[in-house]
């Protein structure tokens, strides 16, 4: 049988990795599909790519459906998150001028502590802080908005966010252009690998379970091409748990790294795979146990409280009480659809309360073997989703 080709964007970062994986080790070709994977320049320039049917499908920054069902950022059709693809995966780092600041204030870098490294960084940053992002309706700006706002800083008086494409994070804060940035793996570690900052803290650190990038589909395509819709969520199903068995993290690196996709040494793409990640151009290493994943815990599921947590962050920056809508936008009823026939454990319901879990959970599941990871919040708050 001939296998129906689909165009898909991404953005060279890790976690695009369960697309490249999809198509790489056949995933896709065991569901009849086969991925046209184009790269794209930046955040909106791959969301207009989708909003205006250049291509079928793309990795997607969690936030940017919602914020398109609310009228933000761009023209276009609506567009729905049908399953997510990596949970966590950012970094928070500091230029090197930041760096000497916070090393003669006192600040040990442990790389854990999210108040610890919130509160040296507000004492030695000065009365505003210019911070990198990758897009202004990205998980990395509102985690960076979560984190310092909880911790008493002016946001977003004191924080000047420009937007800069990944692979251009390291350039921008050699020029002086940021004083700090938050950004998905590997680009972090291309700043430390260049001299030019270190790393403050991950994402993770912030929020231990926070979707960071989704497939995103038109939604009227999603409503005409079921059967394509659901063999796409499939086959990346398939190369998430592929990507999740430490074993094929060295062959995952490998093609991550080759020159059409990321086009970076396999060993700055292996640190993000294993959460060994070295911080500073002192050598020093951290370990990050969750640091990124594609899989354990129902990784991929689009629960509707978190498309609900992203919605109201948003409406607290506009004014507005949005959760409602946004919780339609992750369609966790085509997730549970395209995979109710496979070995994936899924959810008994839709949504959960957000930062409940302290540690790893077993919940009610369809296969009863499911359990949750840890999803808690570093300030210890809880997000209650309108319903269940």
């Amino acid at each position: 049988m001939k296998e129906t080709l689909l165009s898909v964007g991404y953005i060279p970062l890790t976690d695009a990795a369960p697309l490249i994986v999809a198509q790489e080790m056949g995933f896709a070709l065991e569901e009849g599909i086969s991925l046209d994977l184009r790269r794209a320049p930046s955040w909106s320039s791959l969301r207009d790519m989708l909003s205006f049917g250049q291509v079928d499908a793309a990795q997607m920054l969690s936030p940017v459906p919602i914020a398109a069902a609310l009228g933000f950022g761009g023209a276009g059709a609506p567009l729905s998150a049908v399953s997510v693809l990596s949970v966590n995966g950012n970094v928070i780092g500091v230029s090197r001028a930041l760096e000497e600041r916070l090393r003669a204030n006192g600040h040990d870098f442990d790389f854990a502590d999210a108040e610890k490294a919130g509160r040296a960084l507000i004492a030695v940053g000065g009365e505003r802080l210019r911070i990198g992002v990758p897009f202004p309706f990205s998980m990395h700006a509102e985690l960076v908005f979560y984190w310092l706002s909880a911790l008493g800083y002016a946001v977003p008086e004191r924080v000047e966010v420009r937007t800069v494409p990944p692979p251009l994070m390291a350039e921008a804060i050699a020029e002086g252009e940021i004083d700090a940035f938050c950004v998905g793996e590997p680009w972090g570690t291309k700043t430390v690998e260049n001299n030019v900052g270190a790393l403050l803290l991950p994402g993770n650190a912030i929020w231990s379970f926070a979707p960071e990038k989704v497939l995103a589909v038109r939604s009227d395509w999603a409503d005409t091409e079921t059967s394509l819709t659901d063999r796409l969520i499939r086959a990346v199903w398939r190369a998430g748990r592929w990507l999740a068995d430490p074993a094929s993290r060295l062959l995952a690196s490998e093609v991550l790294a080759r020159r059409h996709y990321l086009d970076l040494p396999p060993e700055h793409v292996e640190r993000s795979l294993s959460g060994r990640l070295v911080i500073s151009a002192r050598g020093e290493a951290r370990d990050v146990p969750g640091f990124i994943e594609f899989h354990n815990g129902a990784a991929g599921f689009p629960w509707r409280s978190q498309a609900e947590w992203i919605g109201c962050q948003l409406g607290k920056r506009i004014g507005q009480d949005p959760e409602a809508a946004a919780r339609g936008v992750y369609r966790s009823d085509i997730y549970r659809r395209a995979l109710r026939d496979t070995a994936a454990d899924l959810p008994g319901a839709s949504s959960k309360i957000e930062g409940s879990l302290s540690e790893a959970t077993a919940v009610s599941s369809s296969n009863g073997r499911l359990i949750l990871q840890r999803d808690s919040f570093f300030d210890g708050r809880i997000f209650e989703p309108l319903t269940a």
